[in-house]
This record gives C-alpha cells, sequence and structure tokens, in this order.
C-alpha cells in the first residue's frame, strides 16, 4: 500500500510537472486542428480563420486537416483518440457535440467525457426562408398557414443537421406536423428552393444571405435570440410566435480528455484574444455568424445545455440516425 501511494504520488508530482513545462514551451510542434466535416462547411472556413491567426502568435503553425463522414462522428472519433499533448486540437458543432449524442446509438465517442473544451468559436444564426411565391410572408402567417393544412414540407441540408433540428423544435413547439425532405446538403436544398421545388426551408444565414439580399429568397424570421444585423427588419421566432425559441450553429475548440490544464489555459486566452480582435470578428460577423468566445468552463456548460435541448427534439420528433 506504502509503495502505491508513493508511486501515485511520484506519478501526480511528474505530472504536474511535466504539465507546467509543457505550458512554458507549448507549442514546440506543429498543432493539428481535426475538423470532422469536409473543406468549404461552416466548421472548416472559421476553423481556418482561427489556425491562421493562430500560426501568427504561437512558434508553431496550426494546421487544419479534414476528416469527414459518419455526420462527423469519424473526425470526432480521431480527436478523442489523440493523445492528449496539446499537438491535436479538434472542432465540436452543434451537430457532433450538441445532436449525435441523441441520434446515433452507436456513438464512437462521449460528448461529454472524451473531449476537454476550450472555448466556443461562433454562433451562426439559421434563417426561415421561402420562395417568393410562397403565400406566407411572417411568421406568425406561416404558423397559421402550417396549422390549417397539417403536412407544410420543409427542406434541410439533411437528416439530423442544425437545419432540420431546428425546424423539427420549431414545429414541435408550436405544435405542428410538418414534413422533412432531407437534401444531401445545403446546396442542393437552397437550388431547389430557388426553382420552387420546394418552399420552405431552415438554412445557415452565411448559405442563405445572399440569396435573401438578391431577392431570390424571402426571410420570415432568423431562429437566433437576437437579429442579424444583415438583416436588421427580419424579427427573431422568440419575439414573434414561440417565446424562447433560440436555435443556431456553432463550433467551438476541444482537445482530447486528458491534455494538461495549462495547455487547455494557453489554448484558451489565446483564441479568446483573436476572437475578440476587432478585424477578426468584424471578418466573422461579414460571414453571417457571431464570435463568441468564452472560458472553457462557459463552453463545457453550453455543450451540455445543447445535449439535452436536442434530445428533447430527437425523442418528440423520433429523429434517428444509423451510424
Amino acid at each position: 500500500m506504502a509503495w502505491t501511494r508513493r508511486g501515485t504520488l511520484i506519478a501526480g508530482a511528474a505530472f504536474a510537472t511535466t504539465a507546467w513545462h509543457a505550458q512554458g514551451t507549448w507549442p514546440d510542434r506543429p498543432v493539428r486542428f481535426i475538423v470532422p466535416f469536409p473543406p468549404g462547411q461552416a466548421a472548416d472556413l472559421f476553423a481556418r480563420i482561427l489556425a491562421e491567426e493562430l500560426s501568427k502568435r504561437w512558434p508553431q503553425r496550426v494546421v487544419v486537416e479534414n476528416r469527414a463522414g459518419g455526420a462527423g462522428a469519424i473526425g470526432m472519433e480521431a480527436i478523442a483518440r489523440a493523445a492528449p499533448d496539446g499537438g491535436t486540437f479538434g472542432i465540436g458543432t452543434s451537430g457532433t457535440l450538441g445532436v449525435n449524442p441523441s441520434v446515433l446509438a452507436r456513438l464512437p465517442y462521449d460528448a461529454e467525457r472524451d473531449f476537454a473544451p476550450v472555448t466556443n468559436i461562433f454562433t451562426l444564426p439559421l434563417v426561415i426562408v421561402v420562395h417568393p411565391d410562397f403565400p406566407a410572408r411572417t411568421v406568425q402567417e406561416l404558423l397559421a398557414l402550417a396549422k390549417a393544412g397539417p403536412g407544410m414540407q420543409f427542406a434541410s441540408a439533411g437528416p439530423a443537421t442544425a437545419q432540420h433540428m431546428s425546424a423539427e423544435m420549431f414545429a414541435h413547439r408550436a405544435g405542428l406536423r410538418m414534413v422533412h425532405v432531407p437534401y444531401r446538403g445545403s446546396g442542393p436544398a437552397m437550388a431547389d428552393l430557388l426553382a420552387g421545388n420546394v418552399r420552405l426551408m431552415f438554412d445557415s444565414s452565411a448559405s442563405a444571405l445572399p440569396h435573401i439580399q438578391s431577392g431570390r429568397i424571402r426571410a420570415l424570421a432568423v431562429t437566433t435570440p437576437q437579429r442579424l444585423p444583415q438583416l436588421p427588419d427580419v424579427p427573431t421566432v422568440a419575439e414573434t410566435v414561440i417565446p424562447g425559441y433560440a436555435a443556431m450553429g456553432w463550433s467551438g475548440l476541444v482537445a482530447p480528455a486528458g491534455t494538461p490544464e495549462p495547455i487547455i489555459r494557453r489554448a484558451n486566452a489565446d483564441a479568446v484574444t483573436v476572437l475578440r480582435d476587432p478585424s477578426v470578428a468584424t471578418r466573422i460577423r461579414e460571414m453571417g455568424a457571431f464570435p463568441d468566445p468564452g472560458t472553457p468552463e462557459e463552453f463545457a456548460a453550453f455543450i451540455r445545455a445543447e445535449i439535452a435541448k436536442w434530445r428533447e427534439v430527437a425523442r418528440a420528433a423520433d429523429v434517428r440516425l444509423e451510424g
């Protein structure tokens, strides 16, 4: 027993020494950011902004590595299994950390136990958009129309995406019956909306804004608690028909569980500084999103709240994915 206790103490002291040493010299080699989606998606675009700016601050470059597939599960598993030494971080999202725990029965990672939250990076509002010929011109009229004729169709970027789940939460809280029309990505869904093949969609502001501004589609409401600066006259769902409604896409920085605390704190401090830089914040807002830096504790609490929220929606709408 004495030997075990002494061994434990020595191991603990060695870990602490290593951790504090890492704080002083880290990073001493290139750092990976694993993005669990293909290049070009919002999680990838904003991860590259953060990686670019951190590469200017750190003595080593930050390299973005895309590992797509399995609704993000393949990339998240790679993050969870990486050595917790500060050499690998990952981009956790509303889908991979918030939604997947409730819709994937065989998830190869635990969203709360396998990662050390660092900070959220951004929140991305969604917009309820319709084809110009759609009869409802306000979200109140949409609600009345949907109640009058149950079975209204809505398009999304795919099953269990932020777009899909936000629409399901809207239907659940408004007491509606709506029919989901999934597509393989936001692009194909938007193409059919523009063509009039579908007439209602919940889409990210980043994807929808150019089409709204050109007049090719109409915006009825935004899903975040605050209005979009680019669409100041478009109300929120919460201020119109469903008080307290809030749904958004988001991405944040996580590390493998067990990554030394000093490294987490250093990564957090530098990432927060970058995200609060006026020039970086402006770039993010111009892309239709909001910078959302915070402490590791705040990000952990946010993830827990998102898991609980989307679990309720997944159960109500019976949303499940094979995986």
